[in-house]
């Protein structure tokens, strides 16, 4: 009788060690599921930007925040001039193309779309020492045109004027030229090919004259903004109208062309209305208080 109870507390025992043993299985089982359901997908890769050097700003402080947001992605900037980015875009060697100006027919025509994220004045600057402190869009059509070329014209000390402009191409020579009438007819000391490169060459010789985008302009030493009509170029006055020598800033993209998850989300952040303090803050209007 003893060994019988013997042999059945034994089973007994070995019964409740199995029963545990699979209780435990099941309990690593449904553990491992919960951490096999819960999201571990993020952004990653490069979104590739290319085009307007009047950008410049406005697209590193929204790259800068979208790579904070999400580390595993890499926003690159290549300033080479809105009608580069815009041909960069159309032949798919970078992401989104950056321009400071307006789609020509022939580019929409290649399936192209403009997005406008900003608007942004053309600020006409001269040397911080030219007494020339307010000039009319006629006047700056008359200088760049060649008939107006001394300073004493225009009230200014005695001086022949030295013309600065940017480069074929150029969204913010587009812009300056369409709305002072002089697309093609400009007379220049000297072509250059950045906004940054402009701004040198006036604050570098006393009677130049010149242009560049108003976020680039702000703070810097050594030149000045002309108001044009009695009206200075700000934010305030380019979001109202009464600047009239302004431009957009685009992000172009092709129609019917997939981004990748990485551009698109780039593309919907410096599109949100989340970005618009960012914008603001790199010296241009978010086209949404337009």
């Amino acid at each position: 009788m003893k060994k019988i109870l013997m042999i059945a507390l034994t089973l007994a025992v070995s019964a409740a060690l199995l029963a545990g043993c699979g209780s435990a299985g099941s309990n690593t089982s449904a553990s491992a599921q919960t951490g096999g359901d819960q999201p571990s997908s993020q952004l990653s890769g490069g979104v590739a930007t290319n085009g307007s050097t009047s950008m410049e700003k406005v697209i590193g402080v929204l790259s800068e925040q979208f790579m904070a947001d999400n580390p595993s992605v890499r926003v690159t900037y290549d300033a080479t001039g809105s009608g580069t980015g815009i041909e960069s875009v159309a032949n798919g060697s970078c992401d989104i193309g950056l321009a400071s100006r307006t789609l020509k027919d022939e580019e929409t025509a290649k399936g192209l779309t403009a997005t406008t994220i900003a608007l942004d004045g053309i600020a006409v600057i001269v040397n911080a020492n030219s007494p020339v402190s307010d000039l009319t869009v006629q006047q700056i059509g008359d200088i760049f045109t060649g008939k107006i070329t001394d300073w004493s014209q225009l009230g200014g000390t005695a001086g022949e004027i030295a013309c600065i402009g940017r480069e074929a191409g150029s969204g913010t020579r587009d812009g300056f030229e369409s709305i002072t009438k002089t697309k093609d007819t400009c007379k220049l000391a000297q072509e250059l090919t950045s906004t940054g490169a402009v701004i040198e060459a006036v604050k570098n010789s006393p009677n130049a004259i010149g242009y560049a985008s108003l976020s680039a302009v702000d703070g810097k030493d050594g030149i000045k903004a002309v108001t044009v009509g009695g009206v200075a170029c700000t934010e305030d006055t380019v979001l109202d109208g009464s600047y009239v020598i302004q431009r957009p800033f685009n992000l172009v993209t092709r129609s019917g062309v997939t981004l990748s998850a990485q551009a698109q989300a780039f593309f919907d952040f410096a599109t949100s209305s989340s970005a618009a303090e960012l914008i603001k803050a790199a010296g241009a209007v978010p086209s949404a208080g337009k």
